[in-house]
């Protein structure tokens, strides 16, 4: 008789993925979807789209712990058990999230940070602040810039975009689908 040493993946583990998956593809999609508004000087509306977009995918977060609780688990789920979930989901999908936007930043619109430095100066001139400002919205800009076309630096600030919202909802989640001991009502 042959041992063989074939790893069975578990419904837990394809939740995490599923779900992870699907969660960063709709954070993914929907920051493609700021497309149009990139070559506008008003980012505001992408700027919207892009964070209602992380937001959108940390809801799946609370589907994914659940889909855990009721499929995996029978029922009953702690808070830490439901944390880790939720942050592997968070980490999945905020990888998505980071990927895309490193495509974008880089090979979709190599000129992107230079538009949206153009962007920062633009709604400080709009706001009316002073030239002061102004110079320091230049110099805070330009110093964001130089971080953005860093692939290091990108991918750090856009994990940091993405992961505390996902982070946040699997802590939600946990609480709020925490279970000890299933009910016996039917």
């Amino acid at each position: 008789m042959a041992v063989t040493s074939e790893r069975k993946v578990t419904n837990s583990e394809e939740d995490f993925a599923d779900f992870g998956l699907l969660s960063g593809v709709l954070s993914a999609g929907l920051l493609i979807a700021t497309i149009p508004y990139v070559n506008s000087v008003n980012y505001r509306r992408g700027d919207v789209l892009g964070y209602t977009a992380i937001a959108l995918s940390a809801l799946l977060m609370f589907l994914g712990v659940r889909s855990y609780r009721e499929n995996s688990s029978g029922g009953r789920l702690s808070f830490g058990r439901g944390l880790a979930v939720g942050l592997l989901i968070a980490l999945i999908s905020s990888a998505c999230h980071v990927i895309t936007f490193q495509v974008l930043y880089f090979k979709v619109f190599p000129n992107l940070g230079d538009k949206y430095t153009a962007c920062m100066i633009q709604r400080a001139k709009d706001s009316g602040a002073s030239d002061q400002k102004i110079r320091q919205t230049a110099e805070l800009a330009e110093r964001l810039k130089r971080l953005y076309d860093k692939p290091a630096t990108n991918a750090a600030v856009a994990f940091a975009e993405a992961f505390p919202v996902g982070a946040f909802a699997a802590v939600l989640s946990a609480a709020i689908l925490r279970r000890r001991e299933i009910s016996s009502e039917n």
